[in-house]
């Protein structure tokens, strides 16, 4: 895949994450996916976006900076949310929150097949004080 091809691929991917289109989830994300180190394959990964949507009604992944060398993918994604309850050990319990999250993708064939992601937990430490 080409830069240009996979920029738009994956931009396409966070449209359906954003539409919360599942069933559309698998054109994107390999079967035997693997996110943080843990085998989660297709079915898995869906079930931990719903559970994030659970937890984050108005969840809205925002692209704010992407790099694309084929076939990696690294993006900083901004996120402004009312997480319901607990969020990452915090009771943030109705308030809103902004933060970022630090992603890099390994893509196979054209889904993404590995995800290392890492949340700044420090910026909603910040807002809870």
């Amino acid at each position: 895949m080409t830069t240009p091809e996979l920029s738009l691929r994956y931009r396409r991917y966070i449209d359906v994450l954003n539409r919360q289109d599942w069933d559309s989830l698998g054109e994107y994300v390999a079967d035997d996916v693997v996110h943080n180190g843990r085998a989660l394959g297709v079915a898995g990964y869906r079930a931990m976006l719903a559970q994030d949507y659970r937890d984050i009604p108005d969840l809205h992944f925002a692209i704010e900076r992407m790099v694309c060398e084929p076939p990696h993918v690294a993006a900083r994604l901004r996120f402004h949310c009312t997480p319901v309850g607990r969020f990452l050990g915090l009771d943030v319990n109705g308030r809103t929150v902004d933060f970022t999250e630090n992603v890099f993708y390994a893509w196979r064939d054209g889904r993404i097949a590995e995800v290392w992601s890492v949340i700044d937990k420090a910026a909603i430490e910040a807002q809870l004080r």
